[in-house]
């Protein structure tokens, strides 16, 4: 576990996991009738999950109080409302399409977490988890997007 990471933030994270992995296992091995359920509530969960992230940075732009922080507010506040906007068009697209954004929302908000990070806007801990976290749901994602194209 990463340096100065909040024990429960570890744990509560692997936890965010969870429906992820119940949805993903239900929509590929469950019944056929829970698929169609299964598949709304991942792309629903995953989308909750990207806004989670932005109000993050938001949350990160709102605090800061000093001068050279106060100067990145711009970047942090647009970090904190795009990836809600992403996943909310995650909903509105086809299941294989929702599904496909969401994978590329969950990379393209990681990438620039690594790129915040280097500019010192975003805490090396939570990057840690951060990427472990972004692993696992890409991972899941792109298995139920292979389910669902392969039919």
């Amino acid at each position: 576990m990463a340096r100065g990471l909040p024990f429960p933030a570890f744990w509560l994270g692997l936890g965010g996991i969870v429906p992820f992995a119940a949805c993903g296992a239900a929509l590929l091995l469950g019944p056929e009738g829970w698929r169609g359920l299964a598949l709304a509530a991942l792309i629903a969960y995953g989308a909750v999950i990207l806004a989670f992230l932005g109000a993050v940075h938001w949350g990160l732009a709102l605090a800061a109080t000093a001068e050279a922080e106060t100067r990145h507010a711009r970047t942090r506040l647009t970090l904190g409302v795009v990836p809600a906007l992403i996943g909310w068009g995650a909903l509105l697209l086809p299941p294989w399409a929702g599904l496909t954004v969401l994978i590329c929302g969950f990379l393209a908000v990681w990438a620039t977490e690594e790129g915040a990070s280097r500019e010192g806007l975003v805490p090396a801990r939570y990057l840690w988890l951060r990427r472990l976290l972004t692993l696992a749901v890409v991972v899941i994602l792109s298995a139920t997007l292979t389910g669902v194209l392969i039919g």
